[in-house]
């Protein structure tokens, strides 16, 4: 039995089309933790056991991790949080006990690069999520945290930006190169794990994709996909905290996020050496004429 969580998010969702296409001649069932079922398809519902509710519920977790041999988690994005402890480990504590109380053997979790890095401990968000990834490995159970960099999948926020003024924003700097990821590619390395669980103790499996690449390097190769110009325009922090502000989000998740992006322009996500190992097969040229491109055009 596999539990997974965000079952219709970016990672989980993708995931879970994983597992239902993997697990059909491997006798492994599947058990997802949904908010809301009917954002399932039909057929996905067909072939899974459902628990609705919310996995940072002791009650639903208890439930849902009874039976469970291995759990795919994944802390959903809170803008009401009271603070970033609350938001991953708080978030987590219930799952943590439950994995004790129930002997489950293998957690697979999304977490982030940085660990051991000079500034893994003023990172905001990110050093969050590695104090949450310390605290599920304190209880005992078989742990591989996914250490990602900055997602390619976050640009599909700027869509409409990028279709009406050919422009997309950032914090770094235009020409700094960094790790950037596919989400389904951070999906598949879930799913490897989750599907051979030969492996022990507690770790990080970092997911960096193919290339380094800068800002500039990807207005490049957007403008070569969607057969446009598309620029970058280098934000300050400042506007970047009040974009989020003005989203909703609160004083402390908006000053999280402002010291993971200084973080990364200080050298976060540069700690760990891109081997094959590390590195995860999608392109960003690739990912832009899958995802990007009908996303633009829609």
């Amino acid at each position: 039995m596999i539990v997974i969580t965000t079952p219709t998010g970016q990672i989980g969702g993708r995931l879970l089309e994983i597992l239902l296409d993997e697990t059909r001649t491997r006798g492994e069932e599947l058990r997802v933790i949904v908010r809301d079922p009917e954002r399932l398809p039909d057929a996905v519902r067909a072939r899974v056991d459902v628990v609705t509710g919310s996995h940072g519920d002791a009650e639903v977790v208890e439930g849902a991790f009874d039976g469970a041999d291995a759990v795919f988690w994944l802390v959903p994005s809170s803008p009401r949080a009271p603070s970033l402890e609350a938001m991953y480990s708080g978030f987590t504590r219930a799952a943590a006990k439950a994995f004790t109380t129930h002997g489950v053997g293998h957690v697979v979790g999304v977490s982030a690069l940085g660990r051991g890095t000079p500034v893994a401990g003023r990172a905001g968000h990110v050093t969050a999520s590695l104090a949450m990834d310390d605290l599920i490995a304190g209880t005992g159970v078989a742990y591989r945290a996914l250490a990602n960099p900055t997602f390619f999948d976050n640009l599909l926020w700027q869509v409409a930006s990028i279709r009406d003024d050919g422009v997309f924003t950032g914090t770094d700097a235009a020409d700094r190169k960094a790790p950037t990821a596919a989400t389904g590619d951070i999906a598949a390395a879930a799913a490897g794990l989750l599907l051979n669980r030969s492996w022990t103790g507690t770790g990080e499996v970092p997911v960096l994709g193919p290339e380094d690449l800068s800002p500039n390097d990807l207005a490049r190769l957007m403008s070569e996909v969607l057969g446009r110009p598309i620029r970058y325009e280098q934000q300050t922090l400042e506007a970047f905290g009040t974009a989020l502000a003005g989203r909703g989000l609160g004083d402390g998740l908006v000053q999280g996020y402002l010291d993971m992006m200084r973080a990364k322009n200080d050298g976060l996500d540069d700690g760990v050496r891109r081997t094959p190992q590390t590195a995860s097969p999608t392109t960003f040229g690739e990912w832009c004429e899958r995802v990007l491109k009908p996303a633009v055009q829609a």
